[in-house]
């Protein structure tokens, strides 16, 4: 196997450097960071552009490089219809969800749970948000992680530190505008990693329309599913119903983007914003997709995971890269790099949300009870502090990374065992009157134990894969590899009685469930708890309810008082 030479490091080390450098800039200009609303939310003073970028990137991490591809190498095109669901989500986030975040004002989306419920519904959230970013967080970093394993000969465990501590110095000292600025220049190396990817298998074969007929004859084009069998991992049904509920628990509770769009001074830019981030997300997942295609056509007849060459098919595409790309120094080093600032989006964006939330969420609320202030220069020592403690943790946590299974499906795992119930808390708030505190941490708990059950419940069946084969691996290939070995092949749809139901179900429908469950349970606590314990509901802050609910209440209201005036008069 092709290894990287000096040219390549090169490439990998200048990108770092670009990275850090903008940290470094941001420190020193603008502000200087005085105040925590320009270290966490910019000043409120950027553009669309930049957000809808990082928007996208944030959330199409280097997970996304490497799953994405090899779902499509090993299990077919069917994926690809996930955007379909996102897009469904972009007007319910844009017009439900973000103008009742921008009516608040604050910092941590969980202040929001505070106003609506109480302080106890506010750290349950929260908590289970940063439970969330870490584990998500050791996922993304030990994605990178595999394609210097893969391609390099470098431990895991050097990757990881080194790739933490680059993403962790510039977000520190950069806070957020470093972080957004970053995404826009990681953004560029990520899609010319995709477009290495496909041109070099165009060029190779003849041309697009020759991959996408491999594809075919290798019967990884599959768009029919139209199953309605729960356990069935990818048809129209989950994809579409869990991507709306995923895209809804990323972009309309997630302090992560919820922080990036409130850096936008304008509700209406920040709707905007969502808006591109749609099309650019859909674009960038399915070069994606197309992408799994074009390795298709180099490793279609001697599969690289059946005789050895990789450990996991998330190895696929720095191996095709190697493989392809060895001989022209540099051109390897730029794609890793690409691999490197997915990464790096990601992880920066966990640091500097992760800071914000600890701060607004546990320190200032536990300074105020003692009878003490923080000042803002305090406020901004604090804030590097707790993100140099977040980097380091998430570090730690890369480690556990290779314990999740398949990159793409961990991921979205997390993002709905947790993520899910979190969002139907938001939900509780925004869309009901009769939702309170009691009902709503029922529900969320309620929600979380549930989900985190099937989610990494034990045993699950084996993933369903498509055949591959190692009918033109020569001699040479099997001597210089491990002895070959044919992996488990399944039908797309696994109905073996011997798992337990429940961890037979689709992971595209855990976000689902959890939303829902953690809605309905509290909405019912809430309206049992008022019943028997006859409180008397509270007249809502109309901004803490969106605003087709807000308007909906409003009108009534003002009939009630409307027909208390008359009977009033009448009586006189």
């Amino acid at each position: 196997m092709a290894t990287l030479v000096v040219a390549d490091y090169a490439v990998i080390v200048v990108t770092m450097l670009i990275s850090s450098g903008i940290g470094v800039y941001y420190w020193l200009t603008g502000g200087r960071q005085k105040s925590t609303e320009e270290y966490f939310m910019a000043d409120r003073s950027m553009k669309v552009a930049p957000i809808a970028i990082g928007l996208m990137v944030s959330y199409l991490s280097a997970v996304s490089l490497l799953g994405v591809s090899s779902e499509n190498y090993a299990h077919g095109t069917q994926y690809a219809v996930i955007n379909l669901g996102y897009g469904l989500a972009t007007p319910f986030v844009a017009y439900f969800y973000l103008p009742v975040f921008f009516k608040q004002g604050t910092t941590s989306a969980f202040e929001y749970l505070q106003k609506r419920f109480g302080t106890v519904a506010r750290i349950a959230g929260s908590i289970a948000f940063q439970l969330q970013l870490l584990l998500y967080s050791g996922v993304v970093l030990y994605a990178p992680a595999l394609a210097l394993e893969a391609t390099t000969g470098i431990s895991t465990t050097a990757s990881v530190i080194g790739i933490g501590l680059v993403c962790t110095f510039y977000s520190t000292i950069g806070g957020i505008k470093a972080v957004l600025i970053t995404d826009v220049f990681q953004s560029l190396l990520m899609l010319l990693a995709v477009i290495l990817v496909i041109v070099t298998a165009a060029v190779s074969v003849g041309s697009l329309g020759r991959i996408w007929e491999i594809a075919a004859e290798g019967s990884r084009i599959e768009f029919d599913n139209v199953s309605m069998d729960p356990t069935v991992r990818h048809t129209w049904w989950s994809l579409t119903f869990g991507g709306f509920f995923t895209y809804l628990s990323l972009y309309g509770s997630n302090q992560v983007q919820v922080q990036r769009m409130l850096t936008i001074r304008d509700v209406k830019d920040a709707q905007l914003a969502i808006w591109w981030t749609w099309p650019l997300a859909s674009l960038m997942s399915l070069g994606l997709c197309f992408s799994g295609l074009a390795i298709y056509t180099k490793y279609r007849n001697c599969d690289p995971l059946t005789i050895g060459r990789i450990t996991s098919n998330d190895q696929l595409m720095p191996l095709y890269v190697m493989d392809m790309l060895a001989d022209y120094p540099g051109v390897p080093g730029l794609f890793i790099a690409g691999i490197f600032s997915a990464g790096l989006s990601t992880i920066s964006a966990t640091v500097n949300s992760l800071a914000a939330v600890l701060l607004e969420d546990f320190i200032k609320p536990l300074c105020r009870i003692r009878g003490k202030e923080i000042t803002a220069t305090g406020s901004i020592i604090i804030s590097k502090i707790l993100a140099l403690i977040v980097g380091a943790a998430c570090i730690a946590l890369a480690f556990m990374g290779r314990y999740l299974g398949g990159l793409l499906q961990a991921a979205l795992t997390i993002f709905g065992v947790v993520g899910g119930p979190v969002f139907g808390l938001f939900t509780l708030g925004m869309f009901t009157q009769t939702g309170n505190q009691k009902g709503a941490v029922i529900g969320l708990l309620s929600s979380l134990i549930f989900s985190l059950w099937i989610g990494f419940g034990q045993p699950k069946p084996p993933i369903p894969t498509l055949v591959t084969s190692t009918s033109e691996c020569n001699a040479t290939v099997y001597s210089e590899y491990s002895e070959p070995s044919s992996p488990p092949f399944y039908s797309q749809e696994n109905n073996d009685d011997s798992y337990f139901y429940l961890y037979r179900l689709s992971y595209m429908w855990y976000c689902p469930l959890g939303s829902v469950i953690s809605f309905a349970v509290g909405w019912i606590s809430s309206w049992i708890s008022n019943l028997v314990l006859r409180e008397e509901a509270k007249e809502l802050d109309l901004d803490l309810m969106t605003p087709i609910v807000a308007s909906i209440v409003r009108k009534g209201r003002l009939r009630r008082t409307r027909e208390s005036r008359d009977s009033e008069l009448s009586i006189g």
